[in-house]
């Protein structure tokens, strides 16, 4: 009896870890697009978008697809998406001149709804509060960084004051990798992260230091995650990852997390495997990252990450209302978390 109790708590110990561990399942592949934007509405409801002018969206959890090349910028590269339901949609050509474009319906039309041929423009993500409020992120021009907002759901944009934008460093910029590194952090503010030869996080009116690894314009910050990003005065729990895209099998200084709003950072007692260009919260203790290198999971708030797939993503989400996360990235695959 006593072999078979031990033999009974081993087997429990196994399943309680393929339990913890969930995998991935390929939804589509085969599109001529790398995908970095990602929205996901709804537990069947998600949009991508990528290079080559694509956008694509499904309705019934990525069983089926729609595809749509964006007539007239069959040669950009759309970066980031966010959409609202099946019918509407923002998506934002990232290059000079700089484009933001919303459809209502479905992805069959576009809209032009923002344009800036200023040299030097590049913009890096777009992020809602709710269906009307929303930013947009750039990287800086003459030494300020570039911020739109819109209060109409993104059918007009207006550019922040020179005055109001914040400063970057020399060598400080944002990367486009995954549309995530601007979050909201409170009902009506948003946090920010930016990398290259330094790496600072954006509170407010604070510029805090990261400890992230810097110093090259292939290193830093790429992703933040905040939890508690619904409380009034909360916005206290975040998380980012990045590292060095030039060298994405190095673990080195490529996450870190915050209980405090940032006044201090913590590295993971196991950090994620490689360079990371997305993080995720799906419960306050489970969260995941993905990159060119593969995936990790966490179990207990980012401290410690297990590799659970090898395959390489560029961006991961998980449904704004409902439970179900999804990843995506070059070739126009697009995953699904089995959890």
């Amino acid at each position: 009896m006593k072999k078979l109790a031990s033999l009974f708590f081993v087997s429990f110990i196994v399943v309680a870890a393929f339990a913890q561990n969930p995998t991935i399942e390929i939804l589509t592949s085969g599109t001529k697009t790398s995908i970095r934007g990602l929205s996901v509405v709804t537990d069947n409801v998600l949009w991508v978008s990528g290079s080559n002018g694509w956008v694509g969206r499904s309705t019934n959890g990525g069983k089926d697809w729609k595809w749509f090349q964006v007539k007239g910028f069959e040669k950009r590269d759309f970066r980031d998406i966010e959409a609202f339901d099946g019918a509407t949609a923002i998506i934002m050509a990232v290059d000079t001149p700089a484009y933001i474009l919303r459809t209502v319906d479905g992805g069959e039309t576009w809209k032009i709804v923002y344009e800036n041929k200023k040299p030097g423009m590049f913009l890096d993500a777009i992020e809602f509060w709710n269906s009307e409020a929303g930013i947009v992120i750039g990287d800086p021009i003459d030494g300020k960084i570039f911020i739109a907002r819109t209060f109409n759901n993104g059918q007009t944009w207006t550019e922040l004051p020179e005055k109001f934008k914040p400063v970057g460093d020399k060598g400080e910029a944002c990367f486009a990798a995954s549309g995530t590194n601007i979050r909201p952090l409170d009902r009506d503010e948003a946090v920010f992260i930016t990398g290259g030869l330094t790496s600072n996080v954006f509170i407010r009116d604070q510029k805090i230091k990261l400890p992230i690894i810097q110093g090259k314009e292939t290193t830093g910050a790429n992703s933040i995650a905040v939890w508690d990003n619904k409380k009034v005065n909360g916005g206290n729990k975040m998380i980012v990852v990045g590292g060095d895209f030039n060298a994405d099998s190095s673990s080195i200084n490529n996450c870190f997390y915050t209980a405090n709003r940032g006044k201090t950072w913590k590295a993971p007692k196991q950090p994620p495997h490689g360079y990371r260009s997305c993080v995720e919260y799906i419960t306050e203790k489970r969260l995941i990252t993905c990159g060119t290198k593969g995936v990790d999971y966490s179990i207990d708030g980012g401290d410690t990450w297990n590799l659970i797939s090898k395959e390489g993503f560029h961006v991961v989400r998980k449904a704004k209302d409902g439970k179900a996360v999804y990843l995506a990235g070059s070739g126009g695959r697009v995953f699904k978390l089995v959890q």
